[in-house]
Order: C-alpha cells, then structure tokens, then sequence
C-alpha cells in the first residue's frame, strides 16, 4: 500500500541512497497502528517541501520506525501557483473544502472572514483555527501523497484581498457572472497591455492564480465590487450554484485541466 509520512528536518538529516530515516512521536504512531506498516513494506518519507525517500520498512518498534532509502526524488515547487481564498462557514464545511482542495493539488489556502461568514475567529480561536487547517492539509496532503504541503495563510479580511488582487490572477466564483471559468483569460494582461489567449498558457510561464470562494450565503455585493474594483474577475462555473464546500474543489480541477495538470 503507497503512503507518505512526513519528517520536517529531512533534509538536515543522511538521505541518500543506502541511509537509514527513521519516524518518530505522532508519524510513527500513525505508521504503526493506523497504516499498519510491518517490516518489508515499502514507504515514503517527505520533508513537506519536494523532498521524498522512498524504500522499505528495516525495523518496527514501539517508537521508531525505519526505512531504508532506495530511492530519493526532488520535486521542484509548482511552476503554476494556485490558491484557495476559502471563506468561513458554518459546520465543517469551509474544512471539507479545504481538504479537497489539498488533494487536488492547490499550492495555498487562505481563509477569509467574509461579511456573510456564519463562522467567526476572533480572539484565540483564530489561532486554532488556523491550526487546525494546518493539519487538514498536512493530512490531505500525505493522503494524497504529494511531495509539497500547501501554505495556509493568515486570516484575510476583504481589504487583504483587494490587496493581494494587485499581484495576482484574482478570479472570484459568482453563479451570476457573465464568464465561465472554462474561458476566461488566465493570465490577464501581458506586458504588451494585451490580453492572453483563454486558454493557452505558453510553455514555461508562471501562472499565479488566485481562487475565492464565499460563505453559505454567498459573497455581498459590496465585497464584490471592493475586489471587482481591485482588478478580481467574477466567474461561473456552470448553471447550477454549489455548496461552498465543493465551489472551490470543482474550480481546481477545471483549472487544473487548462493548465494541462491533468490529463
């Protein structure tokens, strides 16, 4: 069975081929009892930031789990960068989104307290909050066992993203835009002043998009004109309105299928 654990310091650490990396504290234990890995299966170990060893299971104890490198893979970091503004909302749906969003291969997440965001951190649970999206990520992505664990950035409020939208592809999901995401300029104007094609990203370029998604009852109308306003694009992406925890996971994988991630 394929899985991936992840060990911070892995590449301060011996980890060439024939070096020995061991698991220790809570990736052990998740090794051990959850995983089940016994002696002789094969593993990977990543440091969370494109560094993967892959071989098999030498020893197994109550504390320490071992592989024996047979192979060792560096992935550079994605030269398309795509980020999931995901706003608050109620239950564990902002979560799920979350989740799947790391699973599809998003490169960051940053969640928003949007004026309609049933969910709200303040005080000491934005510190938990944010540490619990960490771990959905962290977890999503040794799940999906990919070599580099998306960011998860400070709490937004709107003014940070009409900020952010100055440096980046802002493309905000509205079920009563006029675009679709299928067919809207990825790149925005290029240096010429001239939009790009729709579709075509050109070989090589980097790409920094930008993905916002509001709440249960969906984005104000002042919010929408801020980040209009600040250069975003409102899009659609089909007749149908989605749950906010699926918005954004849907959107990536259309994203993904122009940017020729998947096949």
């Amino acid at each position: 069975m394929s899985s991936l654990f992840i060990r911070d310091d892995l590449a301060t650490i011996p980890h060439e081929i024939r070096d020995v990396v061991s698991l220790h504290g809570e990736e052990q234990k998740h090794a051990v009892t959850v995983n089940r890995l016994r002696v002789g299966e094969v593993t990977s170990i990543g440091d969370g930031r494109g560094l993967v060893v892959h071989g098999p299971v030498i020893a197994v104890s109550g504390s320490v789990l071992s592989i024996a490198v047979t192979e060792v893979h560096e992935t550079p970091a994605p030269l398309h960068r795509i980020r999931l503004v995901q706003a608050l909302a109620k239950g564990v749906r902002d979560e799920l989104a979350v989740q799947a969003a790391t699973e599809l291969g998003v490169t960051g997440v940053l969640p928003w307290a949007a004026e309609r965001s049933v969910s709200r951190w303040v005080g000491p649970k934005i510190g938990k909050g944010l540490e619990r999206w960490r771990t959905i990520v962290r977890e999503a992505t040794k799940q999906s066992i990919q070599a580099w664990v998306p960011e998860v950035g400070e709490l937004q409020a709107t003014k940070d993203l009409v900020a952010l939208a100055a440096g980046c592809r802002m493309l905000v999901l509205d079920p009563t835009a006029t675009e679709t995401l299928a067919g809207v300029d990825l790149r925005g104007a290029d240096a010429s002043g001239e939009a790009g094609g729709a579709s075509d990203v050109p070989a090589g370029a980097e790409l920094d998009v930008v993905l916002v998604v509001g709440p249960e009852g969906g984005i104000s109308p002042g919010e929408l004109d801020a980040l209009q306003g600040a250069g975003a694009v409102r899009v659609k992406l089909g007749t149908g309105i989605l749950r906010t925890s699926t918005a954004g996971p849907a959107a990536i994988a259309v994203l993904n299928t122009r940017l020729g991630l998947w096949g």
